[in-house]
């Protein structure tokens, strides 16, 4: 039996593929990756490498056996159909009887087209029958602190979510939960809406930022229309998932990603990593 992870030199799968390496032997675990450039390190480690892609079906004909507890990290390649991509894991998964099927979702309440995938994933898990997990992930403290250059050049936090607030928690939190599925027990057929335990506003961001940085730096919220020119202008993202990122501003206004009920914490026994220890860190580096 091996504990396969899918998208594993990804920037969640190495924390994951991290985490695995402190609790059980490499042998035992399995990391899909798309080129063994990226994980010849993991390789070096012991951990089983195999060469996949979400895109090529063929890729994933017998990676899996029985037994086997397999973590799909859901793809992020958002026009090209992920959910038909996350079912040609499931079907081999399915074909190859494994013992769990953990999949990386999104918050059950957020009304974002970005959810729509992960809904649609959530539902082919459920038909195939097999023994599942689905970890609905809130929003990631590096969402923000990965993309500082431009705040700290205009002195501005520029969002479209207005007084909103954020339970977000850091990507090895996350990591640290799915590893705790992937290596304990009882988790078969759960759902578990995880975020960050304590939630916060941008306003309070900024003034992190300026406590942290000392310098002056203020939040500015703008139309949802004009953060999405900034995305596709500024940022260079595609207009479609600039599309889709401001709709989540829109989903932070409404309090969609301001849950705090704990259950992230539980799970990994600990407290998540608050926003200020995720700025710092991002700042240092």
């Amino acid at each position: 039996m091996s504990i396969v992870v899918t998208g594993a030199t990804g920037s969640l799968g190495r924390f994951v593929i991290e985490g695995l390496l402190e609790k059980v032997p490499a042998e035992r675990i399995t990391a899909v990756a798309r080129s063994h450039g990226k994980a010849t390190d993991l390789a070096a480690r012991g951990v089983r490498i195999v060469i996949a892609d979400y895109n090529e079906p063929e890729t994933f004909d017998g990676l899996f056996t029985v037994g086997d507890k397999v973590l799909l990290i859901s793809g992020n390649e958002f026009d090209k159909g992920r959910v038909e991509q996350h079912k040609i894991v499931l079907d081999a998964a399915r074909a190859a009887g494994v013992a769990l099927f953990a999949y990386t979702s999104a918050p059950g309440a957020l009304t974002a087209a970005l959810a729509d995938d992960h809904r649609g994933t959530e539902a082919a898990i459920l038909e195939s029958g097999l023994p599942y997990v689905f970890l609905r992930n809130g929003w990631y403290n590096e969402n923000y602190t990965e993309r500082l250059a431009p705040v700290l050049q205009t002195f501005t936090v520029t969002q479209a979510a207005g007084e909103g607030r954020v339970a977000s928690a850091a990507r090895a939190d996350y990591a640290a939960a799915a590893v705790a599925v992937l290596i304990g027990e009882g988790h078969e057929n759960k759902t578990y809406e995880l975020s960050g335990d304590t939630a916060w506003g941008f306003a309070e961001f900024a003034a992190e930022l300026s406590r942290q940085t000392g310098r002056e730096i203020a939040y500015k919220s703008v139309p949802a229309e004009a953060f999405s020119e900034i995305l596709t202008g500024n940022a260079g993202l595609p207009a479609p998932l600039a599309a889709s990122l401001t709709e989540v501003e829109l989903a932070i206004e409404m309090g969609e990603l301001a849950g705090t009920d704990g259950e992230l914490g539980r799970l990994i026994g600990r407290p998540t990593t608050p926003i200020a220890d995720s700025i710092a860190l991002a700042l240092k580096d």
